[in-house]
């Protein structure tokens, strides 16, 4: 099915199972410890052997030598593999860098070889007796060192600079000019399930278990660097602990692993220790962002300019800080620019909401500044500068666009009007402070499609390459194919993470519900018409409902469908671009914290957003996607760093003992409202994705809650203690 035309009524808005609160269909497995994790798959499989990787010890330079007499020989090792011993075809799609490295070292903890033995001790053991020799080469570690020779470079496939109108004139002319600087750190996904892949050979054919988002991009990506045909690989990955972007693609352990058990002869298992995943997979890279707004003397925005900085390995992409902003406020001159420069630290890639988590924080806490130099409550100035058409696009209309009202909204829910002037509100020790954001993230739209199943027995199969990172697909998708056939969530089986199924949108990008469950749709309306035929119904008129399949006066039972077997279909839906339309998700995060006036100390006391995002599909899961994505907007704004050790190109917190990553339990209150909406324009659900609007803005809120709680501004995130106490008024 071409989606390129609004939805009308369809039976997924009869609501009997769509959009109501459902508990996760994979819950009782995960909480049991009866769900499979990639790490987990060795029952039935005799003879498994365990894999350690040999990691790069230096950030760039050269493979002079490399002796693994010793590793080989120690008790329990069956083998040592190098970049000596195979050739593998280019990198993992979406990469940039090598995943297995030699003689030339691209970033510190490149994967140089892999130990291979009969325990994961010994493999462990033995990769420590490996022997490197290196002829080290300088490298350039530091933003600030490259910035001055950053280029303009556009991310993931979209241009480096956009620009409407003439930004310089309009900027110079504006009657209230505002022009600041601010700094993002860089970030670790520090998801709880490490990278972990079990590799099995049956003749010429690979079966691979590993912990992955996109279940056909790394088919592919294995095939080719296996030079192998993509028929002969098959992938599986229906449970994930998280990937936040970090497994869209596949890493060092699943090539590792496939080349290990390719030469063994046995199926071998890599995990990645935990001290590795920071340094050898991906990282979201530190920003500089420069934000100029021009404005006229009552707060409309007539100039907006935003430009970011970021550094990454020699091919890679920037961290794209302007995505947001070209289309979340009006203003009919912009300038949106990315710059990067080239740095030998791990690559940078996507995660967490790429480009839009770090650039909102700077655009939020520039709105927040530009209304005090207005005059203007922040949310006066947000609501004033909305715009109903996309403001880098401005022929497209927005398809669903209720920004305000989830200002407005949330700020009654949230008591703004109790709002005080900054530094001036105490409660003993702390000094207590609000801030607000705009959340904005595209509504991206993704080919996806499934087969479903009516079974002898009454159930339902659906089976998609989908993946599940805790977002709750099984259960969306079960709620779909229960809409659509009449049946309850609990006679619908949902089959995910296999690329013998039909290919999905897979997850990442907050693309993955939307499309996934329209592609289902469609699979299921062409599940109707071949139960319709089997029963001789009028197709055009038939209602499926409470397991029965209703036409003019006729009922039938779905069962009397299958009396001479199962009935299955496929579907799949494609998007098109939209000449007149543009697609988003917005809402308004608001925040309220605490700032210890002897210490410094910043706690996050309540947190409300209130969510745009069209039809919402499951309350339950989609809640507490935007709860967890709060939670993460508080690491960036408060805790996430990765320290870079400039003397060896390298970050020295690569652990979650370091790698400080907060928790629902460190914020006392949280909230989530979903503004009751469906958009007929995006896709035959009418509705979009949410994870990732959860994050946006956060950071922001926060760094205008703290200023507001000490009347002193900090333009740098994370905002540390020493910071922090630097203003602080004097304790009372």
């Amino acid at each position: 099915m071409k989606f390129d035309a609004p939805m009308g009524d369809t039976p997924i808005d009869t609501g009997r199972v769509v959009g109501r609160p459902h508990a996760r269909v994979d819950g009782p497995l995960k909480t049991t410890g009866r769900a499979t994790y990639a790490a987990e798959w060795h029952d039935g499989l005799p003879g498994l052997l365990h894999g350690f990787i040999i990691p790069a010890t230096i950030a760039k330079g050269t493979v002079t030598a490399i002796d693994t007499a010793k590793a080989k020989s120690a008790a329990g090792v069956v083998d040592v593999l190098t970049f000596e011993n195979f050739d593998i075809n280019g990198t993992a799609n979406g990469k940039t860098v090598k995943l297995v490295g030699g003689p030339q070292v691209q970033h510190y903890h490149q994967a140089l070889g892999v130990v291979i033995a009969e325990t994961f001790e010994a493999a462990r053991g033995a990769a420590a007796l490996v022997e490197v020799d290196y002829e080290a080469e300088a490298g350039a570690f530091s933003l600030d060192g490259v910035r001055a020779d950053a280029k303009v470079c556009g991310a993931f496939g979209g241009p480096g600079e956009t620009r409407v109108g003439d930004f310089e004139a309009a900027f110079e002319a504006a009657e209230v000019q505002f022009d600041q600087e601010y700094r993002t750190a860089a970030h670790s996904p520090a998801m709880i399930e490490p990278f972990a892949s079990i590799a099995q050979w049956e003749g010429d054919g690979l079966t691979l278990w590993t912990a992955n988002q996109m279940i056909a991009t790394t088919r592919s990506s294995m095939a080719s660097m296996l030079q192998i045909d993509e028929s002969r690989v098959r992938v599986l990955s229906p449970y994930i602990g998280g990937g936040f972007g970090a497994k869209l693609w596949a890493h060092a352990d699943a090539i590792l692993a496939a080349l290990a058990a390719r030469k063994t002869g046995r199926p071998v298992k890599v995990v990645m220790p935990r001290g590795l995943i920071f340094n050898n997979t991906i990282n979201r890279p530190e920003t500089i962002q420069r934000l100029r707004i021009g404005t006229r003397a009552d707060g409309k925005i007539e100039a907006f300019g935003h430009e970011g900085w970021s550094g990454n390995v020699e091919g890679g992409n920037p961290e794209s800080t302007v995505l947001s902003s070209r289309s979340v406020y009006a203003g009919p001159n912009r300038l949106m620019a990315d710059h990067m420069g080239h740095l030998d630290l791990p690559e940078g890639n996507a995660m967490r909401a790429p480009g839009d988590a770090v650039g909102s924080i700077a655009v939020e806490i520039a709105m927040d500044e530009l209304a005090e130099k207005l005059g203007l409550d922040p949310i006066e100035l947000r609501v004033m500068n909305d715009s109903q058409v996309d403001p880098s696009q401005p022929k497209k209309t927005f398809s669903n666009r209720h920004l305000v009202r989830c200002l407005q909204d949330g700020a009654e829910r949230f008591g703004w009007s109790g709002r005080q002037a900054p530094g001036t509100r105490r409660e003993g020790k702390w000094l207590v402070g609000m801030g607000v954001a705009t959340a904005y993230r595209a509504a991206l739209r993704s080919a996806s499609g499934a087969a479903v199943r009516l079974e002898t027995n009454g159930r339902i199969t659906v089976e998609t390459d989908m993946t599940d990172i805790g977002t709750g697909s099984y259960t969306i998708l079960a709620q779909t194919a229960g809409e659509m056939l009449g049946v309850p969530v609990d006679r619908v089986d949902v089959r995910l993470g296999d690329s013998a199924f039909p290919k999905s949108a897979g997850s990442g990008g907050q693309w993955g519900a939307s499309s996934s469950t329209s592609g289902l749709y469609v699979a299921c309306v062409n599940l109707r018409r071949e139960i319709a035929q089997r029963l001789s119904l009028d197709e055009e008129r038939a209602e499926f409902e409470d397991g029965e399949v209703r036409s003019g006066n006729r009922v039938c039972s779905l069962l009397d469908a299958v009396a001479d077997g199962p009935v299955s279909a496929e579907g799949k839906i494609d998007f098109g671009q939209s000449d007149t339309h543009a697609f988003g998700t917005f809402g308004a995060h608001f925040v309220e914290v605490g700032v210890d006036s002897y210490t410094g100390e910043v706690r996050v006391r309540r947190m409300l957003a209130v969510c745009s995002a069209g039809r919402i599909l499951n309350p339950v899961s989609a809640r507490s996607q935007v709860i967890g994505a709060m939670t993460m907007g508080v690491g960036a704004a408060l805790s996430e760093k990765l320290v870079v050790d400039e003397r060896y190109g390298c970050f020295i917190n690569h652990d979650l003992a370091f790698y400080e990553v907060p928790v629902h339990a460190d914020i006392p209150h949280q909230d989530c409202v979903f503004l009751d909406d469906v958009d007929p324009h995006g896709n035959p659900m009418k509705a979009h994705g949410v994870g990732e609007l959860g994050l946006c803005g956060v950071g922001g809120a926060i760094a205008n809650a703290v200023y507001n709680a000490t009347g002193h501004r900090l333009r740098k995130v994370p905002m540390v203690v020493e910071d922090i106490l630097a203003g602080l008024p004097d304790p009372v």
